[in-house]
């Protein structure tokens, strides 16, 4: 994993009202919950007093209870109060929770994987999808570690075959290019945009992609580190995922549907939901393929033998080696 960034890890309608809410992400089990103001909160899930999980407690006077003994929590942490105890009791700083640093940003909560006192970096986001668009967001759990999940995002050759009846009709099997570019995203980490000029095969080599030239168009794909794609299909229309990790060998998609052509409340609630079953079928023919993809994980080098349009992953790979310490996940 890499450290010191913020990974997208829950839909913000995931964490509502006075009940905790246990998941495994990063590899470790948390607890999400919101304080007495409603800013979202993240521990990790064992209490420190016996282990017991905090999921199962309750939100109590904008605190934490635990469901066991009953030790309340801060947002910050700090235990607040030990009933065994008595309530006027000081409590020592030894029974503090382990926090995890999380913020609450374009309807996601975000997690930063590092030291909560280093957590100063900027929410990563694309600063084309504003608050005039509106969206629908469907969630899918893929038994595959989340560099798997998001290469599948990156790969265009595998369009005419994979959703040959979908979004990959028309037999546009020849791949020119891609054209990839690089630019600051936010905080250390840069974004990654792709021009797509996949045509039809009529007898010639594909261009190269410094023969390629996208001028003012805008990226067709964009990646943002660690964890956030979109696809810019249109003006008023886009897709972004987010791949939240789980653990080693899982990861949950967050899909979601943006358009700002039809903005009445109800109207471009309608209109959002319609376009999920569409969007849920081409998930569907990825899914399909990339869980039997193996290794579960990527590497920079792991011995595939990788084509010219591969290069948005070949780019994705070097830019993640650099990121990550070579002994880490």
């Amino acid at each position: 994993m890499i450290s010191n960034q913020w990974y997208a890890v829950l839909d913000a309608n995931e964490v509502r009202g006075r009940r905790p809410v246990g998941v495994t992400r990063l590899g470790q089990r948390l607890v999400f919950w919101r304080d007495g103001a409603r800013r979202v909160a993240c521990f990790r899930e064992a209490c420190p007093h016996r282990g017991a999980a905090l999921s199962q407690g309750r939100v109590l006077g904008g605190n934490l209870q635990c469901p066991f003994h009953g030790f309340e929590f801060a947002a910050d942490g700090h235990c607040v109060c030990i009933p065994a105890n008595g309530r006027s009791a000081p409590v020592p700083r030894a029974f503090e929770a382990y926090r995890l640093a999380c913020r609450e940003a374009h309807g996601f909560i975000w997690v930063w994987n590092g030291a909560p006192s280093e957590a100063a970096e900027p929410i990563p986001w694309f600063d084309s999808i504003d608050a005039r668009f509106s969206h629908a967001t469907l969630r899918d759990l893929w038994p595959v570690h989340y560099t798997r999940a998001i290469e599948n995002q990156l790969d265009v050759v595998h369009l005419p075959f994979v959703h040959h009846n979908t979004i990959g009709r028309g037999q546009r099997t020849l791949v020119n290019g891609p054209f990839v570019r690089w630019e600051p995203g936010a905080g250390t980490a840069r974004r990654m945009n792709i021009w797509v000029y996949n045509s039809h095969d009529e007898g010639r080599p594909p261009h190269r992609a410094e023969e390629l030239d996208p001028g003012a168009r805008h990226p067709s794909l964009q990646f943002q580190f660690p964890n956030i794609w979109h696809n810019w299909i249109g003006d008023n229309i886009r897709i972004v995922a987010a791949f939240a990790p789980i653990d080693d060998e899982n990861t949950m998609l967050y899909v979601r549907f943006y358009q700002n052509s039809v903005r009445l409340p109800l109207l471009r609630q309608v209109f959002n939901g319609l376009a999920m079953p569409a969007n849920a079928l081409i998930l569907s023919q990825d899914r399909r393929v990339v869980v039997r993809q193996v290794p579960k994980r990527t590497h920079l080098r792991m011995g595939e033998k990788l084509i010219q349009g591969d290069g948005p992953i070949i780019a994705y790979r070097r830019e993640r080696d650099e990121l990550i310490p070579q002994s880490s996940a």
